[in-house]
């Protein structure tokens, strides 16, 4: 068994959704390995991370359309407002997504679905640099 790190620095422009397949699976085929796991970590606590299709954007446009009527900025029900009306609301959505994910590497490939990518949801309106912490296990 063989074990590999990277870490991908995402800039941010604001609250969106962004599709960071190309340099998952870039590094995954710079690995060399063929069969293992594949984690991906975000540090941070107002971004996360998605796997959803990336075929139609209308489904990442009606995430963030959801997620706005579900987590609204400058909810009176909040205290913590330190960093503005989107301070809350963004750890609100991390916590109701993911902050790590994990997918199987098949055949040198991350075993993605025909419909699937990867996403960095921003959740923030101002710009930020994330950091993906890339952890692959496997021969």
């Amino acid at each position: 068994m063989r074990q590999l790190t990277h870490q991908l620095s995402v800039n941010t422009h604001g609250r969106r959704i962004y599709d960071i397949t190309n340099e998952v699976t870039a590094w995954v085929r710079q690995s060399g390995m063929t069969t293992g796991m594949l984690t991906l970590y975000i540090q941070h606590t107002s971004a996360s991370l998605l796997i959803n299709e990336n075929y139609d954007p209308d489904v990442i446009a009606d995430l963030e359309r959801f997620f706005s009527r579900l987590v609204p900025d400058g909810d009176p029900l909040f205290v913590h407002t330190a960093e503005g009306p989107d301070d809350m609301p963004a750890h609100v959505r991390t916590a109701l997504t993911q902050t790590h994910l994990c997918i199987p590497l098949i055949g040198g490939k991350a075993a993605l679905g025909t419909w699937q990518g990867v996403f960095l949801y921003e959740h923030r309106h101002e710009p930020y640099t994330r950091r993906v912490v890339l952890h692959l296990i496997g021969e």
